[in-house]
C-alpha cells in the first residue's frame, strides 16, 4: 500500500508577497519540485490551498496533484493538515510537508519511509524538518483536535514515540518565507 503526501500551502505568503507554491525553482515551481520528489514515493499527493485557492488549484492542474481548498485556512496549519488527511484515501503512513521547503531530497523521503516509528522527523545539523511522516495509528488523534490547536500540540503528545532521522539534507530546514530567503536558497541552487 503505497504512502500518501500531504503538501500544505494554503497560507498567504504574505512576507513573500506572492504564493510561494508558485516561485520559479528547478525550472518549474517550488510546488513542482516538492510534487516530483513525494511522487517518487508516494500516491496520492495532495495539496491543500485555502488563500485565492481557486486560482491556486487551476494553477496545479498540470501537476498531477489532488488539489483541495481548505476554507478554514484562517484558523492555522492544523486545519489545512486535516483537510489532507481527509483525503487519503487507505494508506497507512503520510508525509506531510509545507510548500516553502521545496529542495527536500528523494534520499530524505527514503529515509523516513524505513522508519517504523508512528511519527518519524528528519533532523539535519541538529535541526528538525519536513516532511514529517505520521502512521495512520495517530491519523485520528490530528483529526479530533480543535481548529485552534497547533499541529505540533499532536506531535508533542507523542514525542517520545518520535524517531529523528539524521539526514545530509539541508532543505529539510528550508523554510522559504520572504524574498532574502528565496534568494539565499537560490545561491545554494546554484553552487550545488
Amino acid at each position: 500500500m503505497n504512502p500518501a503526501a500531504i503538501i500544505l500551502a494554503a497560507g498567504e505568503s504574505r512576507r513573500m508577497g506572492r504564493p510561494k507554491a508558485f516561485l520559479p525553482f528547478r525550472g518549474g515551481t517550488f510546488l513542482s519540485a516538492i510534487a516530483e520528489t513525494l511522487g517518487q514515493r508516494c500516491s496520492p499527493v495532495i495539496v491543500v490551498f485555502g488563500f485565492d485557492a481557486a486560482r491556486c488549484i487551476q494553477s496545479a492542474g498540470s501537476l498531477g496533484l489532488q488539489a483541495i481548498e481548505n476554507p478554514d485556512y484562517p484558523l492555522g496549519m492544523l486545519t489545512s493538515l486535516q483537510a489532507g488527511l481527509r483525503m487519503v484515501p487507505d494508506s497507512d503512513t503520510v508525509l506531510f510537508t509545507l510548500v516553502d521547503h521545496p529542495a527536500i531530497s528523494l534520499s530524505t523521503v527514503d529515509a523516513l519511509l524505513r522508519s517504523k516509528a508512528t511519527l518519524a522527523i528528519p533532523r539535519f545539523e541538529n535541526r528538525r524538518g519536513h516532511p514529517v511522516l505520521i502512521r495512520r495509528a495517530i491519523f485520528q488523534e490530528f483529526l479530533a483536535e480543535p481548529p485552534a490547536s497547533k499541529v505540533r500540540d499532536v506531535i508533542d503528545r507523542h514525542a517520545a514515540e518520535i524517531a529523528y532521522i539524521e539526514v545530509s539534507d539541508p532543505g529539510i530546514s528550508d523554510d522559504i518565507d520572504d524574498p532574502a530567503l528565496y534568494e539565499k536558497l537560490l545561491a545554494r541552487e546554484a553552487s550545488l
